[in-house]
């Protein structure tokens, strides 16, 4: 039964998932925190800022760390298959098709016209984050590690994975 629920919970975020990795983490972080409950939202984020400072998309590498924290290697393959499944038969199945329509005006309105919703998804999430970690850290170590990523973000073009590598490490000593 786990596997089913691991090939659904992945799956759906696969075929819905438009845009790649990150419009699927706010799909995906609903079915594993909010529909299975295999995780916290605190462990979900913590996860996504892993899977951030590591190298490849995001929601192959989310689906195979959820997916064998819940059932070992068989539910990291069946998570993995389950995400990557609905892209592979979708570009096999469409590809001339698309290729055909791929400078039609509708799909280009199409293409503009969802990515407001994707961003409207991430803002969501980031509140979510933020909210969580104002409760948890306390709002002075919260607006610390803000303040903080944002001046190497932006002012000083630090990579983000040095950033997020520097926030879990920061976390490990403060507030550990």
């Amino acid at each position: 039964m786990v596997y089913i629920q691991l090939f659904i919970a992945f799956f759906i975020p696969g075929i819905v998932g438009y845009g790649g990795g990150p419009p699927s983490i706010p799909l995906i972080q609903n079915e594993v925190v909010n529909r299975y409950g295999w995780m916290t939202n605190q462990d979900f984020s913590e996860l996504v800022a892993l899977g951030n400072a590591l190298p490849g998309p995001i929601a192959t590498k989310l689906a195979g760390q959820i997916g064998y924290e819940v059932a070992g290697i068989p539910g990291a393959a069946v998570a993995l298959f389950a995400m990557v499944a609905p892209t592979v038969l979708l570009m096999i199945v469409l590809l001339n098709i698309l290729l055909k329509y791929k400078d039609s005006p509708k799909i280009k309105l199409l293409t503009k016209l969802i990515k407001p919703t994707i961003a409207i998804l991430l803002g969501v999430l980031a509140y979510d984050f933020f909210a969580e970690s104002w409760g948890a850290a306390g709002a002075i170590q919260t607006v610390i590690l803000i303040v903080a990523s944002f001046l190497l973000l932006e002012k000083f073009k630090v990579h983000p994975a040095f950033v997020i590598l520097g926030s879990l490490l920061y976390g490990a000593i403060f507030l550990g």
